[in-house]
């Protein structure tokens, strides 16, 4: 049975799937998530559903037809052999002029010293805080240091602002907010952090789910109750001394 075609655009016109998300459909209706798809290809989640509403995916189309092919005719559902199957099809993409394009790469900026931010909001966090996993990815590579601060409502906390039980256990790295939320903080260079390759492991074994990693170590330790929700999350780096 063909794949049930969708008729959304980004201007919300009626008009047919590209080929890239036809292909994903079929990989989809074959048992793969969205997820399973990016990680495939290499890249991030967000891009798979880009394939619907902003009709990319062109670039992948080939690796794609590769991965369906072992799928459907080769019986090969590994995925990381369905992800070596696709690099060895996926090509960098021209320009009109027909040299390489540059890479359009994440904002991750650690500097010299080690010192690196990123930000998510509540939309971010529901798909996984993606855009965070190179910073932590990177910060492992480097050996550095993180922290992070998170934003629940104050019930979802376990112990009350302040607690030594908590961290930082002083008022002043707790954040309280008109809303009934409060920010606090796990982890600075006085207190020495956390080590990035840990949290790194710990988003590899969440299939690059960054929230769930964040949630499942503050539900572990103690820390929040395990039907709170992050509202807000932030990740800080440093160099150790």
């Amino acid at each position: 049975m063909p794949p049930r075609r969708r008729r959304r655009n980004q201007s919300g016109q009626q008009g047919e799937l590209n080929e890239a998300a036809q292909l994903a459909d079929r990989l989809q209706q074959a048992g793969y998530t969205k997820r399973d798809i990016a990680r495939i290809i290499n890249r991030d989640p967000s891009l798979v559903s880009q394939f619907y509403t902003k009709h990319k995916g062109a670039a992948f189309v080939p690796a794609l037809r590769q991965v369906l092919a072992a799928v459907e005719t080769g019986g090969i559902t590994d995925l990381p052999e369905l992800a070596a199957i696709a690099a060895r099809h996926t090509h960098r993409r021209t320009t009109a002029s027909g040299a390489r394009a540059r890479v359009r790469t994440k904002a991750v900026l650690i500097t010299p010293t080690g010192s690196g931010t990123g930000r998510v909001g509540v939309q971010a966090i529901a798909s996984g805080s993606a855009r965070l996993r190179p910073l932590i990815a990177e910060a492992a590579h480097l050996g550095l240091r993180l922290a992070f601060t998170v934003r629940l409502t104050k019930t979802g906390y376990v112990h009350p602002s302040g607690s030594r039980s908590d961290s930082p256990g002083i008022r002043r790295d707790v954040t309280q907010r008109a809303d009934h939320t409060e920010e606090r903080s796990y982890g600075s260079a006085q207190t020495g952090g956390h080590d990035a390759a840990d949290f790194a492991r710990r988003v590899d074994a969440a299939a690059g789910d960054v929230t769930a990693a964040v949630r499942q170590w503050l539900v572990e330790t103690g820390r929040i109750h395990p039907d709170a929700h992050i509202l807000h999350l932030e990740v800080r780096t440093w160099r150790p001394r």
